[in-house]
């Protein structure tokens, strides 16, 4: 069984749905054909963040697009250290 995916436009019209006409999540779930954990995941991630709710597929928020580039950076950075150290270690070698 394939996996089915959702629009952000659907997940939003699913949310207000639930918050703005009083629909209760049972009813909408039965009515829009998706299960009732899976609305319910929807509102509270709408909740949390209406602005940037539901990026899309391989889509980040901007939130995570910085954490994601700072870990490159962090990793570019020990990658440099660790030359550096045994560069210093070859050095220090020959000049005893």
């Amino acid at each position: 069984m394939q996996r089915r995916k959702f629009s952000r436009e659907f997940k939003l019209e699913a949310v207000r749905l639930v918050r703005e006409r009083g629909v209760s999540v049972a009813q909408a779930s039965r009515d829009l054909d998706i299960h009732q954990n899976v609305l319910r995941k929807w509102v509270r991630e709408f909740t949390a963040d209406p602005r940037d709710a539901f990026p899309g597929h391989g889509q980040m928020k901007p939130e995570q697009l910085e954490i994601e580039r700072l870990r490159r950076e962090v990793a570019k950075l020990k990658a440099e250290r660790d030359i550096l150290k045994k560069a210093a270690a070859y050095f220090a070698k020959d000049s005893i």
